[in-house]
């Protein structure tokens, strides 16, 4: 469904100023290994999680080629390989416990082509700003008034939703609900990766930015539909940097729109009233448009603290089509170096997220309806909480080893099953 990615995030230098880069490689490989015991459930349905106990793992690597074909322009593209075997196949949770896991996994190496897309920025004046060679970004000194236009195979997320202490599964926290809003049901294949166009308008401390991008054909498909005029996924948002004691911190909304062929809840439980058998958003599918936002604030506290909050929500009449099976969502948590116990280097993170459902995905699932991800076969319906925690261990430069701990209570909305504690290991490396 998704892969994270380190990408095109503007990290600010301290240098007066940076030597422009005209080409860069850099790269990276996680593997992520998991483990939960047995737990307890008054029943399981055809897309619970398993109460038996379990191992999952996944691994991805990625190269990142960066090009400068002419003044103001870059040129990106990411081959990448995955390969994971997930728990109970990738079901029975809202906010899914890895991050790197994939709709389709398979235990055999998959190669594909994860972005290839250009980037062109016209500067405006203002006072200048040096962006740091990072992956998908080569260094150089921008304005910060400016106008950005990016075009390709791209996540959405690449762009949209940033987040300095919770955004990427490689490094940080590994809950899906933790990378990005939990209710945005961004466009994009199984891999989490489809085409489109963004553009992004930097005045001083504030961002504008809008994009356009396809959808998958079908719903949670590999296939993108190419009829983008048609069928597709809007987003807008608006970001301010601000300082408050000092410290920098950033507040961003954001409004999204798909237009997508969906199954109603509503119209898939009226079917199976008037049909008999069990309601089935794939009976009912239509063109259909589903509407959300979300807000978004990250605040240092110090040179080694920082604070994040995410808030979001959509409509929930329709099926989920690209992400996780969530219509409201809260989260929050910390973020801690390690330089007061002289591990510069290392990161202790801890969040906590709420995750729940619509009246009518709600009563869907009760009747016995099934969602790509959820579908205990009957519902005691209760809120998803989860508690998250990690430490990430720097084993030398570019290296780092993470325990993580996440902890569920209600997994898939449901009180009649767990709590459930899942542990994971990664080990990342990059260059």
């Amino acid at each position: 469904l998704m892969l994270m990615a380190a990408t095109a995030v503007p990290i600010v230098a301290h240098a007066d100023d940076v030597e422009e880069e005209t080409w860069g490689v850099k790269g990276q490989a996680t593997y992520i290994w998991q483990k939960k015991p047995s737990f307890d459930a008054a029943y399981s349905g055809p897309n619970s999680l398993g109460t038996q106990a379990e191992k999952g793992y996944s691994f991805s690597g990625t190269l990142f080629l960066g090009l400068r074909p002419w003044r103001g322009g870059e040129l990106y593209f990411n081959p990448e390989v995955v390969q994971a075997v997930p728990m109970s196949g990738l079901t029975g949770l809202g906010g899914m416990m890895d991050s790197e896991q994939q709709k389709g996994s398979s235990p055999n190496p998959t190669f594909y082509r994860a972005r290839l897309f250009l980037r062109q920025t016209w500067g405006f004046g203002g006072d200048r700003q040096a962006l740091e060679s990072a992956p998908n970004q080569l260094a150089g000194m921008v304005d910060k008034r400016r106008l950005v236009l990016t075009v390709g195979n791209l996540s959405i997320i690449d762009i949209f939703d940033s987040n300095a202490y919770a955004h990427d599964g490689r490094t940080q926290f590994l809950n899906w609900a933790l990378s990005t809003y939990g209710a945005y049901d961004y466009a994009g294949d199984t891999r989490g990766y489809t085409w489109g166009a963004a553009a992004e308008y930097y005045y001083d401390d504030w961002v504008l930015r809008g994009g356009r991008f396809m959808v998958p054909l079908e719903s949670n498909g590999q296939r993108l539909d190419t009829r983008l005029t048609k069928y597709h996924s809007d987003q807008i948002e608006l970001e301010h940097d601000h300082t408050i004691g000092a410290q920098p911190g950033k507040v961003h909304v954001l409004f999204f729109r798909n237009k997508e062929i969906m199954g109603s809840f509503s119209d898939a439980l009226a079917y199976a009233a008037l049909n008999g058998g069990t309601p089935d958003v794939a009976s009912v599918r239509k063109g259909q448009t589903k509407y959300g936002y979300g807000v978004n604030l990250e605040q240092s506290l110090s040179d080694d603290i920082g604070v994040f909050a995410r808030a979001s929500r959509n409509d929930g009449k329709t099926e989920t089509y690209s992400f996780s099976e969530i219509e409201r969502s809260l989260s929050t948590g910390i973020s801690v170096k390690g330089s007061s116990w002289h591990r510069e280097n290392d990161t202790v993170g801890l969040a906590l997220i709420q995750n729940g459902l619509s009246k009518a995905h709600q009563e869907y699932l009760a009747a016995g309806g099934l969602g790509v991800f959820i579908g205990d076969g009957r519902l005691n319906y209760r809120p998803e909480r989860i508690l998250e925690a990690y430490y990430s261990f720097s084993v030398s430069k570019g290296i780092s080893l993470t325990a993580d701990l996440q902890r569920f209570y209600n997994p898939a909305y449901n009180a009649d099953r767990g709590p459930v504690t899942v542990g994971s290991l990664r080990l990342h490396a990059e260059f």
